[in-house]
């Protein structure tokens, strides 16, 4: 049986949606909800890093996980404090070693994820030397966690437009981030892991996006063996997960999933006719479309 999420979305905190008049196809007048968006600048001590769009919700988690993910943030750093200021949409983290990514930061490349996410200067070289562990995903596991991430209340439900990411260990669900832009909800789970000292060597990573390069990579330098989507995939995603090791499982609705590198992790344990169908209610944009 799910135990209860350890961290999980609040589809009802106000600041995170708001309700917008508009008209339908017949016409008619409509309240809908959508999601916020706002900037967040963040600092590393006493430089500038990067502005980003976001839900708002984490700020803390958002920006350690983003210095972790972009190997701004050593394994042995110490964190002495991280402040945030809701009135100037800035967060700071602060660490006892003294930093300047002044060169880094001006080598940088666009990525595909949506609100233009980001890799930075020398990330692709820790890339090549990560080293993932070895890890067992069970078909059991994968139609539970499917079952309970599509039915947690979400903002995505509440109001669309918005991925979510959920970090995974066997069939247990224990920490779900949401956010405008992929890349944040990877984030905010890599500063909770950060922060609370998880280790990465058993967990499975679900994403509702994409599998593109930079969901690869993210997951890479997070150091999870395992990452699964219900959405598909990106040529240079799968090369980059093949080079990497990484277990890559996509279009994973209901019954159904596709392996495209790492399948030795996969232990087929449960029939897939006896496992359920997605109920429709909960169904994202395009699964009806793959059946």
């Amino acid at each position: 049986m799910q135990q209860d999420l350890l961290v999980k979305p609040d589809p009802f905190d106000g600041r995170l949606s708001t309700s917008v008049s508009g008209i339908d196809h017949t016409g008619a007048v409509v309240e809908t909800k959508v999601v916020t968006e706002k900037a967040l600048t963040l600092y590393l001590n006493a430089q500038e890093v990067v502005t980003m769009m976001t839900i708002g919700d984490h700020p803390d988690l958002l920006a350690v996980g983003y210095l972790k993910n972009q190997n701004m943030l050593r394994p042995d750093d110490v964190i002495t404090g991280i402040d945030y200021d809701d009135d100037l949409e800035v967060v700071v983290v602060r660490t006892a070693r003294e930093t300047n990514y002044e060169e880094k930061l001006k080598k940088k490349v666009r990525t595909s994820g949506c609100a233009q996410g980001t890799v930075f200067g020398d990330v692709m070289d820790s890339f090549e030397d990560m080293a993932l562990p070895r890890a067992t995903l069970k078909t059991s596991w994968l139609y539970q966690l499917t079952k309970t991430i599509n039915t947690t209340p979400s903002l995505y439900l509440e109001a669309g437009a918005i991925h979510g990411c959920v970090l995974c260990q066997q069939d247990q669900a224990l920490v779900y981030m949401e956010d405008v832009g992929r890349h944040n909800a990877v984030d905010k789970i890599a500063g909770w892991m950060t922060l609370n000292g998880v280790s990465p060597d058993d967990k499975i990573f679900y994403t509702t996006g994409r599998l593109t390069s930079e969901m690869v990579i993210k997951t890479v330098m997070m150091g999870i063996p395992i990452l699964v989507s219900r959405s598909g995939f990106t040529a240079w995603g799968v090369e980059l997960a093949r080079q990497a090791g990484l277990t890559l499982v996509g279009r994973a609705r209901g019954k159904r999933f596709v392996a495209l590198s790492g399948a030795e992790r996969i232990e087929f344990d449960m029939d897939p006719a006896l496992a359920e169908d997605e109920p429709k209610g909960t169904r994202r944009k395009g699964s009806e479309a793959a059946e």
